[in-house]
């Protein structure tokens, strides 16, 4: 008989727990929000009115933020090929009789659904954005797919995702206070209830960390200093503009993001403290060698990491987005 691996024990092992993980950190579809509670109703006869003041609303968002937003939005968008590849995953199973886990990915897919969909109406409706550009990015992102280092390793995509669950929250949350700081409460309530759910989403997959911690604490270590290693790569990393190859518009938007404040290099110096911190990395006893060694490189990575932010520089020139003009305003 053919022995198990590790990895695929602990996911069977933890599977009984993700019923009760989807009951605390999802939200049943029939009460939570959907993006027609946000937009104008089309049903209504103040239909065009609504719309008149969404689009005069969006007229004080500087061109910075609006290229923010639309990067954010085409990220959300991408979300077939963030949910193709967990679903091959070793451990997740939608084969013949699908297991807890493709449950999860199922139901995680639905509530990220929205995002997208409801930024993208925003967008459209705004009339600031270049919306067949917007598009042809979106189609592209699809299309290049990505590869984020996890390969098909639980241990690793678990790290990815409640990594990049906190850092979507915090990005989503700031631009949602800046549009609020504009007079914008509309695009500030969407923003804000879409952070809510990257919170949820980042609270239950630290919750599938610390689960495989208690039950494989040298492989989980190891896995989550190679990742770290690599860097956690955001899942747009491939972005690009029609005409331009893959990574730039990527590159620039990150420039973009650093400068606004919407996401810096020190977010990330801070969630990786905080997941240190509640993973209780340092107080980690009797491990192999190897993973002492990965805990210890875990610990002293932040403190090096603000060592090297401190001479990172970033453009202030803004990059020409054809997404957005140079005004904000086509």
């Amino acid at each position: 008989m053919v022995k198990k691996n590790m990895r695929l024990e602990v996911m069977e092992a933890i599977a009984p727990k993700v019923a009760g993980y989807m009951e605390d950190f999802l939200i049943p579809i029939d009460e939570i929000w959907q993006p027609s509670d946000f937009l104008p109703d089309s049903q209504s006869d103040t239909f065009y009115s609504d719309v008149d003041q969404l689009r005069e609303e969006s007229k004080e968002l500087g061109y910075d933020f609006w290229v923010t937003l639309v990067a954010d939005t085409i990220t959300e968008e991408a979300l077939p090929t963030y949910e193709s590849w967990l679903m091959d995953v070793e451990g997740i199973s939608q084969q013949e009789e699908p297991n807890a886990w493709s449950r999860w990915v199922r139901a995680w897919t639905a509530e990220e659904n929205r995002h997208g969909d409801v930024l993208n109406k925003y967008l459209y409706l705004s009339g600031r954005v270049n919306m067949r550009e917007v598009e042809i990015s979106t189609q592209y992102l699809l299309n290049d797919g990505f590869d984020i280092g996890t390969d098909r390793d639980p241990y690793k995509n678990f790290v990815y995702t409640t990594f990049q669950e906190l850092a979507t929250n915090i990005s989503h949350k700031r631009v949602g206070q800046m549009a609020k700081k504009k007079g914008n409460s509309l695009l500030s309530k969407m923003c804000t209830i879409i952070a809510g759910d990257e919170m949820r989403h980042h609270l239950a997959y630290r919750e599938f960390v610390k689960a495989i911690l208690e039950y494989d604490p040298n492989g989980m270590v190891l896995a989550f200093s190679d990742m770290m290693k690599k860097k956690i790569v955001m899942p747009a990393h491939f972005l690009r503009q029609s005409g331009g190859t893959i990574g730039t518009a990527f590159e620039n938007f990150s420039n973009c993001a650093q400068r606004l404040g919407v996401y810096t290099a020190q977010d990330y110096i801070d969630i990786l403290r905080k997941l240190n911190d509640y993973w209780k990395i340092d107080g980690l006893k009797g491990l192999s060698d190897e993973a002492a060694r990965a805990r210890d490189y875990l610990m002293n990575l932040p403190a090096r990491l603000e060592r090297i932010s401190e001479r990172m520089s970033f453009p202030k020139d803004q990059y020409k987005f054809a997404w957005v003009t140079a005004n904000g305003v086509l």
